[in-house]
């Protein structure tokens, strides 16, 4: 972390050059997004079926000559009436009367892990810093931050085997539990062994953090996707993002100013049983999306009903066969 070593840079531009690293990935995403083709599902909504129809090929022909096998042919097939766009209070409709108990669940996903991160990270640098004597938080937080991307990256694949609900329940249980425990025992922590367990919980949490992402963007129709992750994310940085920092900036000033460090604890038991709630309601709740299609998992909005013959909507478009 030399940007935030003062010694090998002045404190006034260490700090700058962390942001720039913000604009320096922002562009990587501007350049990569130009490759990235459009959902043909969203295509075929939107009365582009010909570019999605593409696009679909594209893929197919790729992953046949990569395999050298024939993809099976499709033998289902849904009803779609095009539209330009999909007004807001149809969406709105759509997620909190047609599908409330996903919305409890994403609710749930949302808030525990925004709350989970914030309990731990926020209060972790004025723990190592101002508690526990660490000069260079910053090859600490590097650890931590190396163990996110090694729980996503190894336990994503899990989502799909294993199964949603199981994964899910499972991450979101087993990270709540560990920083119950670290909040018991945080009294008899070094800067060393409170980093192990940061980084043993968010191994398992990050995934179950990512999981919530994917949850919102299929359990609700294709044409929610977008706006669903925000929404979720939203709620959960209302009350994990806001009120949390809040809370935990209270908790970790009370620490400092007593050299206490078990001051912190509240902040994780209260993160914990968010995060375990989250895990419980998942296994009730939780939907089997694995190794499904979205429509199967939500049927789209701009579907027909199988009864009764279609008629042309308001835009005077026929429906289409996908």
């Amino acid at each position: 972390m030399p940007l935030l070593n003062p010694d090998l840079v002045a404190p006034e531009l260490g700090w700058r050059g962390a942001f720039a690293l913000g604009a320096v990935l922002g562009i990587g995403i501007m350049l990569v997004r130009r490759y990235v083709p459009e959902s043909p599902r969203w295509l075929f909504i939107h009365g582009r079926e010909d570019e999605g129809e593409a696009i679909v090929r594209d893929i197919e022909g790729t992953v046949e000559h990569d395999t050298g096998a024939t993809l099976p042919g499709v033998s289902e097939t849904i009803t779609i009436r095009q539209r330009k766009t999909i007004s807001l209070p149809m969406i709105a409709r759509t997620v909190f009367t047609m599908y409330p108990r996903r919305t409890i669940l994403c609710l749930s996903l949302f808030i525990g892990q925004a709350f989970l991160y914030n309990a731990f990270f926020f209060t972790y640098g004025d723990a190592l810093g101002e508690l526990l004597g660490v000069e260079l938080v910053g090859y600490y937080i590097a650890l931590f931050a190396l163990s996110n991307f090694a729980g996503a990256l190894l336990l994503g694949p899990l989502f799909d085997t294993v199964g949603r609900v199981r994964m899910i329940s499972g991450t979101y249980i087993l990270s709540g539990v560990l920083l119950a425990v670290a909040g018991f025992v945080i009294a008899d922590l070094t800067a060393v062994t409170l980093t192990a367990f940061g980084m043993v919980i968010f191994f398992f949490a990050s995934a179950g953090a990512s999981s919530a992402y994917l949850t919102a963007s299929e359990v609700f129709p294709m044409e929610t996707r977008a706006l669903c992750i925000a929404f979720f994310y939203a709620i959960g940085t209302g009350f994990g993002g806001i009120t949390g920092p809040i809370y935990f900036g209270s908790l970790i000033e009370k620490a400092i100013a007593s050299g206490d460090i078990t001051d912190i604890a509240p902040g994780y038991y209260i993160a914990a049983a968010l995060m375990i709630a989250g895990g419980v309601v998942a296994m009730f709740l939780g939907i089997h999306a694995e190794q499904q299609t979205l429509e199967d998992i939500a049927r789209p909005l701009t579907a027909e009903d199988d009864a009764g013959p279609a008629q042309p909507d308001d835009s005077g478009r026929q429906p289409v066969h996908s």
